[in-house]
């Protein structure tokens, strides 16, 4: 046999035993999914959906599978905020570092309804540094608003991914969405003669752009233009009475002037215009209570539970308001609804 020859069959014995080398690790790094689970993600997301008993349970288990497409994982991220626990947290943590960007920001979001403000800056802060633009955006929209001593080491790069996301933003085409985030970055850097520039390019574009006309009323607000802000909340509010999104702007603008008794007025109407809204009606609950209206409050909870089973920031405050009105039995049945759902939630662990 010639040397050249022998030298072709050595490399080819040395390939194939590489590749069965590689198929063995990767064989056994991936453990296989048990055919309940492999088949069991549309049952899952619609158990965590509706809120049904166990859906804690399914949901990490679906979450916990390595052969998930990035779009089906994004969608049971989009779930878990509602069923928070130690490994929830630890599944969005460890989707931090997926190979997609899509689940990336899934994460973000995930951890943004998981983790309160204050405490997230740990958790997302290294994001800042993705090597996906996307990602560093979404990490940077997830950190807005902190403050210069809560984001500590993270101020800095947070800073540079802002300055990078405005000069994005103005290199797009223009758009009314593109105006407002602008306009939102701004105001976190508190140029807010910039960002009421922006807010009226984003009405100059779409002026029934209600989200530009309601940012640009609580930025008027936010200077002390409280009579420029009040005139353009009216004559939004004649253009568009049926707006059940100016509405509850409207109830939350007298909110924040002390007018807790006319802003149930337009928190009610809110409502009334999308009963199936949860944001309206646990405004409208919170402001009740506020008013010691405590059994008004108490039905706007039930209502949202009853719509919206999987809410679980209604339960848990519906159950405050049950134990302040000493109806301990209403109580424990929440509890007992809560423990089905997530045995491990925080709630219970803290003895709510």
């Amino acid at each position: 046999m010639s040397k050249s020859r022998r030298y072709s069959i050595i490399g080819l014995c040395a390939l194939l035993f590489i590749v069965v080398l590689a198929w063995y690790f990767t064989r056994s790094t991936t453990p296989p999914v048990p055919p309940a689970i492999a088949h069991g993600y549309s049952k899952a997301l619609k158990q965590a959906r509706n809120g049904e008993p166990g859906a804690a349970r399914v949901l990490y288990q679906q979450l916990g599978r390595p052969d998930l497409s990035p779009e089906r994982r994004a969608a049971l991220h989009a779930e878990l905020p509602n069923y928070p626990s130690p490994q929830a947290l630890k599944l969005a943590d460890k989707d931090l570092a997926s190979d997609s960007p899509l689940v990336r920001e899934a994460a973000i979001h995930s951890i943004v309804g998981l983790v309160p403000s204050g405490q997230r800056t740990l958790l997302v802060g290294p994001v800042l540094d993705d090597p996906e633009q996307g990602v560093r955006f979404a990490a940077a929209n997830a950190l807005l608003g902190l403050s210069p001593d809560t984001l500590g080491l993270y101020f800095g790069p947070l800073q540079q991914v802002l300055d990078e996301f405005v000069k994005y933003l103005k290199a797009q085409p223009e758009t009314a969405e593109s105006w407002i985030q602008l306009a939102r970055l701004y105001i976190h850097s508190s140029l807010l003669p910039d960002a009421q520039l922006a807010l009226e390019q984003a009405m100059r574009l779409e002026p029934d752009n209600l989200q530009a006309v309601v940012a640009q009323i609580e930025l008027l607000d936010k200077q002390g233009k409280t009579e420029e802000s009040r005139q353009l909340l009216a004559r939004q509010l004649a253009a568009h009475p049926e707006s059940a999104y100016l509405q509850h702007a409207l109830g939350m603008w007298l909110l924040h002037h002390g007018e807790r008794t006319y802003a149930l007025l337009g928190l009610s109407k809110a409502v009334e215009l999308e009963p199936d809204n949860q944001d309206y009606r646990y405004d409208l609950a919170t402001t009740l209570h506020a008013q010691a209206e405590l059994e008004a409050a108490q039905r706007q909870l039930e209502e949202i539970i009853q719509r919206h089973p999987a809410n679980r920031k209604a339960r848990v405050l519906l159950v405050n308001y049950w134990k302040e009105s000493g109806q301990l039995q209403n109580v424990q049945v929440l509890l007992a609804q809560l423990e089905q759902q997530n045995p491990d939630d925080p709630a219970l662990q803290q003895g709510l």
